[in-house]
């Protein structure tokens, strides 16, 4: 295929599935055994292109938190993004230097997909009829941040499931309270994440990166992504996210018992 329409494709499955609790990683690499596979480096890039759609979005809310700090309330809710993201980088650092590589074979992440399904089925039943709560609790903040680690080391697990979830779980029963928590911490990951993975490539002298397809799959993938979370955030307003659990169960299954790539 055509690398620049593979590179858009991938922005565009990137963009769809970052946010949406269906996992961005499990899809790429999914894809890419179709579409061919791409560096550690190009992944992460252009799930910063998301990221970016993401701040464009919140981009309100992110001014209200940086100029608000002299407000009790705003600072705590930025204190315990910073504790979220601090536990993450931490955490990810730590599995990084282990050398963990994400696992590229398909049943892992058909598994994956499935079990995060279920876990939404659960969890949607657990805190249905709750009162709703939209403050985030310390000990959910701290959960936000392990899940990202977690998420991140188990492809198919998806980062906005197990985040927004773990977060419902802990007592943040609001969806969009929830969501919005999820949503703002993952900037400061994926940033970081996106800017490590950089300054590795260029340590090791890995050059051969075709920056030019790469802006182009970071444009997409933001493009993309800021239609998909603005279309996300109108439709948890008076949804569940049990569609979502279906789909993975339903993709995870075919891939496991329909698909040859499963293998």
């Amino acid at each position: 295929m055509n690398d620049i329409l593979s590179v858009i494709l991938l922005g565009i499955i990137e963009g769809i599935t970052e946010f949406l609790p269906v996992s961005s990683t499990g899809h790429l690499l999914i894809a890419e055994h179709w579409l061919g596979a791409r560096s550690d480096l190009f992944n992460i890039a252009i799930q910063a292109g998301a990221i970016l759609a993401v701040c464009l979005l919140y981009r309100q809310r992110l001014w209200q938190l940086a100029s608000g700090l002299g407000d009790p309330e705003q600072r705590r809710y930025a204190a315990k993004l910073a504790l979220a993201f601090g536990i993450t980088a931490v955490l990810g650092l730590v599995v990084s230097k282990a050398g963990f590589k994400l696992p590229t074979e398909i049943t892992p992440i058909a598994w994956a997909l499935v079990i995060g399904g279920i876990w939404i089925l659960l969890a949607e039943r657990l805190v249905a009829n709750k009162p709703e709560v939209s403050e985030i609790a310390w000990h959910t903040a701290a959960l936000v941040g392990l899940l990202q680690v977690v998420a991140g080391v188990f492809p198919g697990t998806s980062r906005s499931a197990a985040t927004i979830f773990v977060a419902l779980l802990a007592g943040t029963t609001s969806r969009a309270a929830a969501t919005e928590f999820a949503f703002l911490v993952g900037i400061p990951t994926m940033f970081a994440a996106s800017g490590y993975e950089l300054m590795k490539s260029l340590k090791a002298g890995q050059t051969h990166e075709d920056w030019g397809l790469l802006a182009i799959a970071f444009a997409v993938s933001c493009v993309t992504a800021f239609v998909a979370v603005r279309w996300l955030l109108g439709y948890i307003r008076t949804h569940r996210f049990t569609a979502f659990a279906w789909y993975r169960i339903a993709l995870g299954l075919a891939l496991l018992f329909g698909l040859p790539a499963a293998t």
